[in-house]
């Protein structure tokens, strides 16, 4: 098939600035850039109407980003703790997606919808992880997830602190032992 043009209404990553006429395949812009109001098509009767509005469309485009960046100003260095259920070796049982970190947000004081947590594989394992928040198409911030069992285990790993697992801890006492069941004892 061959590729539409578009009239871009806002900035979109990977694909151009607000204005410009760009050419992408039916599906992505049937899909994603027409529903979410981030292109029209390129007729002759939308690039007149472009024109027209384009200082209004740039002037609230400006004030959308200016309201983004005292909101990242804000929450700057925010940082979310999800309690998961995990084995020992720190894998854990599911694994944390863009909703959950959105939810997290939101408790946080931060109200954002999970399409713009910008998660490029989900969580599996125990940890701190950073992860991007869109607040606007060219305004977007760090936040820290800590994935942990319990808030003491986050509040370690938060500090930085190792977390040795039970299986370090039972690998370490065996290597105590010798092998005719005696107490090891350093020379």
């Amino acid at each position: 098939m061959a590729n539409v043009e578009l009239i871009l209404l806002q900035r979109v990553e990977h694909l151009g600035q607000m204005g410009e006429v760009v050419k992408v395949k039916p599906g992505y812009a049937r899909n994603f850039l027409l529903p979410q109001a981030k292109a029209v098509r390129a007729t002759k009767q939308n690039r007149e109407r472009f024109e027209r509005e384009r200082l209004q469309l740039e002037a609230q485009n400006l004030k959308r980003r200016e309201e983004a960046e005292r909101v990242a100003e804000r929450v700057h260095g925010l940082s979310v703790i999800l309690i998961r259920q995990a084995s020992e070796a720190g894998s854990l049982y599911g694994s944390v997606s863009s909703r959950d970190i959105a939810a997290a947000c939101g408790e946080s004081g931060l109200t954002i919808d999970r399409g713009q947590v910008q998660l490029g594989h989900p969580i599996k394992s125990l940890g701190l992880a950073t992860v991007h928040v869109a607040l606007h198409p060219e305004v977007v911030i760090p936040v820290t997830v800590n994935v942990a069992r319990t808030l003491e285990e986050a509040d370690k790993q938060a500090r930085g602190e190792a977390l040795a697992s039970v299986e370090q801890a039972t690998t370490e006492a065996a290597a105590e032992v010798a092998p005719d069941g005696t107490k090891a004892t350093e020379p």
